[in-house]
């Protein structure tokens, strides 16, 4: 088909002659474990996404002179692994909004929690429907969120693979589309992370172009000690600690051809000065 001829050839570009065997196994369905730490019961997601959710540093209540209740965000949240695992991992006296746009990946998300949080952790997370890019233009939003998870909207291309319909509407002005979004996502994103705080981002996609270069615009806008004095804060990289996957420029990507199926999955890890 042309459009699987185009969709390759586009991937055949960034990847050479691994694009055959990483599509191979982007074709496969993907491989899911159970994650249960602290939770009522273990909820089955790609290991890749719970290396990614345990990335975000979380606030370090011994260093809480005000004695405030630290926020975290997880700003694209649903279906809700990832918000699992950040709560699973969290102080009884820090509090999570799990946030998702989407009315219907909201009940979802519901769903999820409520079935794999115990009660006392449940109570710690609540539901929102904002959207974080708008947010992070009120002033009054800045600086709210001691730690900040973005798992962005994203080309998905093993979803594209396997669903007729979406290889067939792909075009290469999707990836171009999602970045400017992305972007948009990761700036407020850090536009709403405290001062010391966390941001992780992520996204399933296998494109330098949704990964390391939207990255690349977070560091060369935020990453100057101008926007320190300006009082935005200075964005500094604090790539992620596990060793599974490959190293990028700024963070590190699993592919499933080379880990035994599980991703994909980008990652890259800040912190506001």
């Amino acid at each position: 088909m042309t459009e699987s001829k185009n969709f390759d050839d586009y991937y055949k570009k960034i990847f050479g002659s691994r694009w055959l065997s990483l599509r191979e196994s982007l074709l496969l369905p993907a491989v899911s474990i159970p994650y249960g730490e602290n939770l009522s019961s273990p909820y089955y997601m790609d290991n890749a996404s719970i290396l990614a959710a345990l990335s975000l540093r979380l606030p370090d209540l011994n260093n809480n002179p005000n004695n405030d209740t630290p926020l975290i965000l997880d700003a694209c949240a649903a279906p809700g692994g990832k918000t699992l695992v950040i709560a699973s991992c969290m102080n009884k006296n820090t509090r999570l909004l799990a946030n998702e746009i989407s009315a219907d990946r909201q009940r979802r998300l519901k769903t999820v929690l409520d079935k794999h949080l115990f009660p006392e952790k449940r109570n710690l997370v609540q539901i929102t429907g904002f959207d974080a890019a708008a947010a992070a233009g009120r002033k009054s939003e800045r600086d709210r969120f001691a730690a900040v998870l973005l798992d962005a909207p994203c080309s998905s291309e093993r979803h594209v693979l396997q669903n007729k319909n979406a290889l067939e509407k792909w075009t290469p002005a999707r990836p171009r589309f999602l970045a400017r979004r992305q972007w948009a996502l990761l700036s407020a994103a850090f536009l709403l992370l405290a001062p010391g705080g966390s941001l992780v981002y992520a996204t399933c996609s296998l494109n330098p172009e949704e990964n390391d270069r939207v990255a690349a615009k977070l560091l060369k806008k935020y990453g100057d000690t101008k926007t320190d004095a300006a009082g935005l804060g200075q964005c500094i990289l604090d790539k992620p600690d596990f060793t599974e996957g490959e190293a990028t420029e700024y963070g590190r990507i699993i592919l499933p051809d080379k880990a035994g199926g599980a991703g994909p999955l980008y990652v890259a890890r800040f912190r506001k000065s």
